[in-house]
């Protein structure tokens, strides 16, 4: 069977890891992507490759892209570094997209005769990266002279690998089942995971960290708070389900985020509850949903046991009226009706 081809992102990461190796790094780089944790690490490392300790105010530049214009970034790109072979430059959230047409010729102009000491990184953190393919000179010019690495989310072979590497840093062991009850716990950003890490490192008395360890610590993101409701609305734990969604109303998490959360759940374990049914395996569930990690369908399964097709289908409808109310509906008591709705699914069971 042929190989299937790396996509064109991880290609673009592996090539940026070669060249910090080789010392190679090209001339402009795009920097974007889901993965803060990962960005701002290969943005360090670009810097500490390319400009030397203590000359980082004649050598390195930082620039936000709201206060930049293209004459200025490319004056600064023809400065001649000190006492250093190269200079670098790192533009946060210019939109190269929203452009004036004169401010793109300048660009293009740049781009197209980038000065060989001058490394510029272009990084997008609160503006996204969307090229628009109708600009076609700017993109031939940014096609032919940047290499555009996205970083995105690590796959869950690569993220408890990364969760194991941190907490043996730290003198703890974590095995994978745990890693992974962490990774679903407190979602799969490193930025956060590495917080967490270091607050459960501290935590834990052992020498292995365990899932009770990370149950008595860690703060879960909301997807995975209403997975623990969903699941014990599946159950029938009427008294575990109301303390959960107390805890959350209690955050101030809006009642209409939670029935939107807990609706997309209980989908989700319609769907498992189909597979049970049907005989298919979680292998299935993460095809359908988009899985990186066998945990979550596992935990899918198990809950859907404790439920049965009917009463998975009246639930999701349950929440898809209780959606329109909330969303249509002027002076509705919203935190009632999340708690109505969890006596009305207990009810029917």
């Amino acid at each position: 069977m042929a190989k299937k081809k790396a996509p064109a992102q991880n290609k673009a990461f592996q090539k940026l890891k070669a060249d910090l190796e080789a010392k190679t790094l090209g001339n402009v780089y795009i920097f974007y992507g889901e993965e803060t944790y990962l960005r701002e690490h290969y943005l360090k490392m670009v810097k500490k490759a390319l400009v030397s300790e203590g000359f980082e105010a004649f050598n390195f530049h930082a620039a936000e892209g709201r206060d930049l214009n293209a004459r200025a970034l490319a004056e600064m790109a023809e400065a001649m570094p000190v006492m250093a072979e190269r200079t670098m430059i790192a533009v946060t959230d210019y939109d190269l997209f929203k452009l004036s047409q004169d401010e793109q010729a300048i660009l293009i102009d740049l781009l197209s005769d980038v000065p060989p000491y001058c490394c510029i990184v272009f990084v997008y953190d609160t503006v996204a990266y969307k090229p628009n393919r109708s600009m076609k000179k700017l993109c031939k010019a940014l096609d032919e002279a940047a290499q555009a690495v996205e970083f995105k989310i690590a796959d869950s072979g690569e993220l408890t690998g990364w969760v194991a590497r941190h907490f043996k840093a730290l003198g703890k062991d974590i095995d994978r089942t745990a890693a992974e009850h962490l990774i679903f716990t407190c979602g799969g950003l490193m930025t956060g995971l590495s917080h967490e890490i270091d607050k459960i490192a501290t935590y834990t008395k052992g020498p292995v960290v365990t899932l009770k360890d990370i149950d008595a610590i860690a703060d879960p993101v909301l997807s995975a708070e209403v997975f623990r409701l969903s699941d014990a609305v599946a159950q029938g734990n009427a008294d575990k389900a109301a303390s959960i969604l107390g805890d959350l109303l209690k955050m101030q998490t809006e009642p209409i985020v939670i029935l939107a959360a807990l609706g997309s759940q209980l989908r989700r374990i319609w769907t498992a509850r189909i597979a049970l049914d049907s005989g298919r395996d979680k292998q299935w569930l993460m095809d359908l949903w988009g899985m990186r990690s066998e945990y979550p369908a596992k935990l899918l399964l198990s809950a859907a046991r404790g439920a049965t097709s009917p009463w998975c289908a009246d639930a999701v409808q349950r929440c898809q009226t209780l959606d329109r109310r909330m969303k249509s509906q002027r002076g509705l008591d919203a935190e009632g009706e999340l708690k109505l709705l969890l006596a009305q699914l207990e009810a029917r069971r």
